[in-house]
């Protein structure tokens, strides 16, 4: 099964979710860490941009939460905005988990790959088509102080709040991140900028 080259933002509700998904898709994949999407407004923003760029492609699982969490992604986002994957219901646990949820159903990182797959084609999931220009790396990271060096973490954080982005992301979830927001040069810019006093 080939991977999709999807140009909407996945968005699934927690890390596990996101690791299945990883396997099946090349695009960027976030998380709402279930119901913690509540009360992250720095997500909140993050996902509103993000929509209105280039869309969401929302999957959760199958059960009440995962409906409330769908309800409010899409409220936050734009109905326009969001399209919905939907995963079947089916009995059964996860293997890491000692026993099923209250509901009994398998979560994403349950469901069979060949489902997914099809529940991201059927959510009429796009195509991403290659991004022009040069993009933005790890190296670039370090050579603008934002990771690897003395301060980096601190440097990075204000840089991320300045850019109304979160403050907790791996090296390679902000690089691709970046990548879908800015060009090389308008980060490069932006990360040149010295920090507000």
């Amino acid at each position: 099964m080939e991977r999709l080259r999807i140009g909407q933002v996945v968005l699934v509700e927690g890390k596990y979710d996101a690791a299945k998904l990883a396997g099946l898709v090349d695009a960027l994949i976030l998380t709402t860490d279930g119901f913690g999407i509540y009360r992250n407004k720095a997500l909140q923003a993050l996902l509103r941009t993000l929509g209105r760029r280039q869309g969401i492609l929302l999957l959760t699982d199958p059960d009440a939460a995962g409906f409330r969490i769908r309800h409010f992604v899409t409220g936050l986002v734009g109905e326009e905005h969001v399209l919905q994957a939907y995963v079947p219901a089916l009995p059964g646990k996860e293997p890491r988990k000692p026993q099923p949820g209250k509901e009994g159903l398998l979560g994403v990182e349950g469901v069979p790959a060949g489902l997914l797959y099809q529940a991201l084609l059927d959510a009429g999931a796009e195509p991403r088509a290659p991004r022009a220009g040069r993009a933005i790396t790890y190296a670039d990271l370090y050579e603008w102080g934002l990771s690897g060096t003395a301060g980096s973490a601190v440097r990075r954080r204000a840089l991320l709040k300045k850019a109304g982005l979160p403050p907790r992301l791996s090296k390679k979830a902000l690089c691709e991140l970046l990548n879908r927001l800015y060009t090389y040069e308008e980060f490069a810019a932006l990360a040149q900028q010295p920090a507000a006093e």
